[in-house]
């Protein structure tokens, strides 16, 4: 299997199963630590935390060019110091492919 980073988003409307629990376990080794997987496996977040506020909307507006590109979007929660991530693919009730993919992309965009 390729680098989740250098893979793209599928787009999913619905229609197939979310990851299994074993299969989405197995991509988290694939992120970094930060990142947690739920315990119905629906859903992966990770908290990121900055300086300042300055440095935390910067890295939103990098996040959004990413999600724009790759049309998965994330829901976040923004504070003045950090900002909290989570992925799920909403069309189909849990975890897909493209919810790793644009993790791992925000992995290197973080390094």
């Amino acid at each position: 299997m390729n680098r989740l980073t250098e893979q793209k988003c599928v787009p999913c409307e619905g229609g197939v199963d979310p990851l299994p629990a074993e299969a989405a376990k197995n991509l988290m080794t694939q992120l970094d630590g930060d990142w947690s997987l739920n315990d119905s496996a629906s859903e992966i977040s990770r908290t990121c935390k900055f300086k300042n506020y300055y440095q935390t909307m910067a890295f939103v507006n990098a996040l959004a060019w990413i999600a724009h590109a790759e049309d998965h979007h994330p829901d976040l929660e923004v504070g003045y110091n950090r900002c909290h991530v989570r992925y799920s693919t909403h069309a189909i009730g849990g975890l897909s492919q493209n919810d790793f993919i644009c993790a791992a992309k925000i992995d290197a965009l973080l390094r």
